[in-house]
């Protein structure tokens, strides 16, 4: 009895040779096509080289050519694989292009000036992170309008903007939805032809609209299941697809709100201790935090769950920055470090600031108050680094509470430039508020003092800056085109130009009659925190600052000044908006004006 297993393997191969060979596949032979059969190849070729492209249309060979010739081509294209003929069709295209740009002329330069190209090169350098824009010298600051808006308040700590929304959260823990206008620019009329030449179109003011408005309790500390914060709120921070806003407070409370009716969604309580910082990663709603319980953490509101936790700062986290990319930049207060972390890849890196360099020990010329200029030649050390923001993702800046701006890249541990006393300094202290003597020494006064950095705003991927102080004015800066140096572009102003451009002579006298103290002031109070967009597609249209000021510190009351509980809009157009000469001459009118009351 014979079976498979007892069956010898030769027998088994022998079977193999008995299978008939209509059961075996066929092999591939040349195809040799009869005479009958070569429309049919004909049309096919012909449809396949119109697809590719391959410059059929020039093809000077009649209708009447050998039946040989073709059966070639064909039994020829027949033996090339796939690749090969993908091959040959490109090498097809390019002779076609050549042949196109030797008759017509074309020229590359012209395609390299092309708007798409310019405009893929943006988008490329976007995505890769790169700085590509240069924006600051095509800006108009000194031309900017201002208006203000506030609340029955405490001091604003915070703001963020989702266009056409702001919010703003202050210390006695309210939440602010607002609506920024568009500032409509007028038409100019027909009739009165002079006028318009020689006279700017104005610009509509409007202060923003106060939509929604949402206010916690101090009182119910102890109730967690309270639906809001019980303590200042410190941070702000608005999704890109303005879906979400989150909020963080002395509390310890992270509270993520509904942004179309400031409903609470969820309260997070993972953090220790208060949360001073948040960030958005953009087109995403991955949120990062900072606390004071020297932690990071990271969240989904996707999902609206907690994600992970990032260690390493030795001191509080006050501050933190994120673009596109899965990682953000975070500075630790007294541990004078920036760190950035690479989320996906569970890694930091460490810059260290503090240092006391022989860059800083320059001679610093600074107005004080009485009108006084005063030559100093002082060294001021970094105690704590208080501020970041990101220009690109390999780029960023930090401010600090000597009043230093840093400029750092990824690829030095320390920074690349430093601006020294940027707000410049604080008047000496009186002998009696320096000395706790009951009859305090004259002779030793107190030393000049810099002003803090307490803000700082950048426009993403270009090379503008903003950053804020207590001295009463919004500085602007620039990177350099070798990105190497920070150079002074001026500060926001809005006084005269303004006045006169919208007919305000009334306000220019106003501002004459101001205590010479006041003059020059453009914002009161501290300067606590600065958000930016741009109007129109990439900023053709202008720029918007939003600045939220208090008359003290977001994060506690070491200074008090006098000033305004609220915020403050600029509204900033493009040097195109209106001609030179025509502010040229508005100028002198308003310098002769002023030579005129004064007499």
């Amino acid at each position: 009895m014979s079976s498979f297993f007892t069956t010898p393997a030769s027998q088994k191969k022998r079977k193999r040779d008995d299978i008939s060979a209509a059961q075996l596949p066929a092999k591939k032979k040349k195809v040799t096509l009869k005479r009958g059969d070569l429309k049919i190849s004909s049309r096919k070729t012909a449809r396949d080289e119109s697809i590719s492209g391959s410059g059929s249309e020039g093809d000077d060979t009649p209708r009447g050519a050998d039946d040989n010739e073709i059966l070639s081509s064909v039994s020829g294209s027949e033996d090339e694989t796939g690749a090969e003929r993908r091959l040959r069709l490109a090498e097809q295209y390019l002779e076609n292009i050549k042949g196109e740009t030797e008759t017509f002329g074309f020229d590359a330069e012209e395609i390299d000036r092309d708007l798409i190209a310019e405009r893929l090169k943006e988008d490329a350098a976007a995505t890769k992170g790169r700085l590509y824009r240069h924006i600051a010298s095509g800006l108009d600051f000194s031309a900017s309008s201002r208006s203000l808006f506030r609340a029955d308040t405490q001091s604003t700590t915070s703001v963020a903007v989702c266009p056409p929304y702001a919010y703003t959260v202050s210390k006695d823990i309210t939440l602010i939805k607002w609506e920024i206008p568009t500032p409509n620019i007028a038409p100019q009329q027909k009739r009165k032809k002079k006028k318009a030449t020689t006279k700017p179109p104005p610009q509509a003011r409007r202060r923003p609209i106060k939509l929604l408005y949402s206010r916690g309790n101090k009182n119910e500390t102890q109730n967690l299941k309270y639906q809001h914060h019980t303590a200042p709120i410190l941070t702000v921070a608005a999704s890109s697809d303005g879906k979400y806003v989150a909020t963080g407070g002395a509390d310890k409370r992270l509270i993520i709100w509904s942004a179309a009716d400031l409903k609470p969604l969820r309260i997070f309580t993972q953090h220790r201790d208060a949360v001073t910082g948040l960030a958005f990663r953009r087109g995403t709603n991955q949120l990062y935090s900072s606390s004071k319980d020297r932690t990071i953490k990271t969240w989904s509101l996707d999902e609206l769950g907690y994600m992970e936790t990032l260690f390493g700062h030795q001191d509080e986290v006050v501050d933190i920055a994120a673009l596109s990319l899965e990682r953000c930049v975070s500075v630790g207060a007294r541990d004078r470090t920036a760190r950035l972390w690479k989320v996906v890849e569970e890694s930091q890196l460490v810059f260290r600031g503090g240092g006391t360099s022989e860059k800083r020990k320059m001679s610093i010329k600074e107005t004080m108050v009485n009108g006084e200029t005063t030559s100093l030649k002082a060294s001021y050390s970094e105690g704590s680094i208080d501020r970041v923001a990101m220009i690109d993702e390999e780029t960023f800046i930090t401010g600090s509470d000597n009043g230093s701006i840093s400029l750092w890249s990824l690829h030095k541990k320390k920074p690349m430039f430093t601006v020294p006393v940027a707000h410049g300094l604080d008047p000496a202290l009186k002998p009696e508020e320096a000395s706790a003597e009951e009859v305090p020494n004259p002779k030793v006064p107190g030393e000049p003092q810099p002003r803090w950095i307490t803000a700082l705003a950048t426009v993403p991927y270009s090379d503008l800056i903003l950053s804020g102080s207590w001295d009463g004015r919004a500085r602007v800066w620039r990177i350099s085109e070798d990105k190497k140096r920070i150079e002074e572009v001026g500060v926001l102003e809005h006084a005269r130009v303004e006045a006169e451009r919208n007919g305000n002579v009334d306000d220019l006298k106003a501002n004459d009659g101001r205590r010479k103290e006041d003059q020059g002031i453009i914002v009161r109070g501290i300067i606590n925190d600065i958000e930016i967009f741009e109007r129109g597609d990439r900023g053709k249209d202008g720029l918007c600052v939003v600045i939220a000021t208090g008359k003290e510190h977001r994060m506690g009351r070491w200074k008090t000044l006098q000033g305004k509980n609220g915020a403050c809009i600029f509204e900033v157009p493009n040097r195109q908006a209106f001609e030179p000469e025509a502010m040229g001459v508005k100028l002198a009118d308003v310098n002769n004006r002023q030579i005129q009351t004064n007499t």
